[in-house]
């Protein structure tokens, strides 16, 4: 197959072919060949006065060519390249209408270019124009050279070439010309058509559409709340809490503590301190990340507090200190702290209950570890991590000193995990705190105020029953005490202090121990089935 390349002899297709319109001169014109006796087979011209007939057509004569035959058949101008096909020949013109004069084709050639015989030329029939048509007479075609013609590079190969004919074939040229520049500028719009709408859809697939979504948004504020605010509270009261991170032999643990004054002194529970024992670190860090080394001044199992002090840290911010007797159920409040090493976590609140007798500690079974506290009550979520932090009222003052929560259950903390709050947490009272802080930092212990008598604290009935005898066989009632004072004796149960209900001995310390040595007391009891009133004066203890 030959992919519709002729496989005849290769036809001469360099020699240009002369512009639409143009004429050519007589200078143009090769040299007339000798005259030759015609063959047999070729009838005789008519005479020059008869009519033209359609089957009148003069048998095309040889045409001496423009150039010498290249030998080489090379063409001037360069061959084709490789990847050239051969050169295409053109359409065929489409049927003219009637009376169009019709070019005879190019003598000498077939259709692909050949030279053929002058005998094997076919005739071209011109039809006869009347006489009463105005205008120039259609020239007769004349035996000798052809006009020059043009090909298609767009036509089908082996068809015959074409003339353009006359000046209407002009405009027909430059249709072409015309086709061509716009079958290219089609090309190039549909490239760059395809181009934009790419880049368009690749916009809209990664912005989701042609416009960009703006949700409304309010503008930014100045950071500015109101001071009675959670906000307003955590912005005054962050800077001056603090987290302790602290390890010992054995354990360790996280806590918080909050600034007491200038001087780097620091209140937290002495629980959080504990594992520290003699040899360990603690370690503080501040609000804003600083860290500095933190020594204990001073700590008091009984109340669960300590005093940590940090050297050489400058522009502290001492938070300042409430008044807890002034604490209503319903205040709210902000408690401050580090959950889990969480570091200034706030959580809100209101005070659910006040004056609740808690007791905490006790690992060691002795009883030397346990803590009394007359704690004011919180829904304000308190976690581990939480204890020895501030609890804050409404003006950014400490009215408490978290240190303890009710759990869900007690299985987390058998199994050695951290049980989680319930809306039940527990702070020391501030005023408590100041007081054994006070003591802490001025003489490294604290007192405890005391009544001189020895609890039976298997009593399982209401009120704190005073036992028979003390420890080591000593008497329940100390001679000389502001019990024996007061006229207390073994066996009595007390019912009230300064007022207050007393259900329980553990309830009793508490109450004790939410005021002052040398405070004076009224308490109510019961003897033999009667009830009795006495007044005594708090002595003093010190604590462990």
């Amino acid at each position: 197959m030959e992919d519709g390349k002729s496989t005849g002899p290769k036809a001469k297709w360099w020699s240009r072919p002369t512009p639409v319109g143009a004429t050519r001169t007589a200078s143009d014109e090769p040299p007339a060949p000798a005259e030759t006796p015609p063959p047999a087979d070729v009838p005789a011209p008519p005479p020059a006065d008869a009519p033209p007939a359609l089957s009148d057509v003069p048998a095309a004569r040889p045409v001496k060519p423009l150039h010498e035959p290249d030998e080489y058949s090379t063409p001037p101008y360069g061959g084709p390249g490789p990847w050239a096909p051969a050169p295409p020949v053109q359409r065929p013109v489409p049927t003219p209408a009637h009376g169009t004069p019709v070019p005879p084709q190019y003598p000498g050639t077939n259709g692909a270019g050949i030279p053929v015989p002058p005998s094997a030329a076919p005739p071209v029939p011109v039809p006869p124009v009347p006489a009463s048509v105005p205008g120039p007479q259609p020239q007769q075609p004349q035996p000798g050279p052809a006009q020059w013609l043009q090909y298609d590079p767009w036509g089908a190969p082996g068809q015959p070439l074409t003339n353009p004919g006359p000046p209407s074939g002009a405009g027909a040229g430059r249709k072409k010309g015309r086709g061509g520049s716009l079958l290219v500028g089609g090309l190039l719009l549909a490239l760059v058509a395809g181009g934009i709408g790419g880049g368009i859809g690749a916009y809209i697939e990664r912005n989701g559409g042609l416009t960009r979504v703006e949700l409304p948004q309010a503008s930014r504020d100045t950071g500015g709340r109101a001071p009675d605010s959670v906000a307003g509270i955590a912005a005054s009261a962050l800077p001056s809490v603090v987290t302790l991170h602290v390890s010992g032999s054995t354990e360790s643990g996280t806590g918080t503590g909050f600034v007491l004054d200038s001087s780097g002194h620091i209140l937290t529970n002495n629980h959080v301190v504990a594992p520290a024992g003699r040899g360990g670190r603690i370690t503080v860090t501040f609000s804003g990340g600083e860290t500095a080394r933190g020594e204990v001044v001073g700590k008091d199992s009984g109340y669960d507090l300590a005093v940590v002090k940090v050297s050489g840290v400058s522009g502290l911010k001492p938070l300042p200190l409430g008044n807890s007797d002034n604490v209503r159920v319903g205040d709210p409040v902000v408690a401050i702290g580090a959950p889990f090493d969480l570091s200034n976590t706030v959580t809100s609140g209101i005070i659910s209950a006040k004056d609740r007798p808690i007791t905490a500690g006790g690992e060691k079974g002795d009883g030397s570890d346990i803590s009394y506290v007359d704690a004011l009550q919180t829904d304000a979520p308190i976690n581990p991590g939480n204890s020895g932090g501030p609890l804050v009222d409404a003006a950014a003052h400490v009215i408490g000193i978290n240190s303890a929560i009710r759990a869900a259950d007690s299985s987390a903390s058998e199994e050695g995990g951290q049980a989680g709050s319930i809306g039940l947490g527990f702070a020391i009272p501030i005023n408590q705190g100041k007081r054994v802080a006070e003591e802490l930092i001025n003489t490294g212990k604290a007192t405890h105020p005391v009544i001189g008598v020895t609890l039976d604290m298997k009593y399982a009935g209401d009120g704190a029953r005073v036992g028979a005898k003390g420890a080591g066989g000593t008497p329940a009632v100390t001679p000389g005490g502001p019990g024996a004072k007061a006229g207390i004796r073994p066996g009595d149960v007390i019912t009230e202090v300064g007022g207050r209900r007393v259900h329980s001995g553990e309830e009793l310390i508490v109450k004790i121990r939410a005021h002052r040595p040398g405070d004076r007391l009224e308490l109510k009891l019961t003897r033999g089935g009667k009830d009795l009133s006495i007044s005594l004066t708090l002595g003093s203890a010190s604590g462990t």
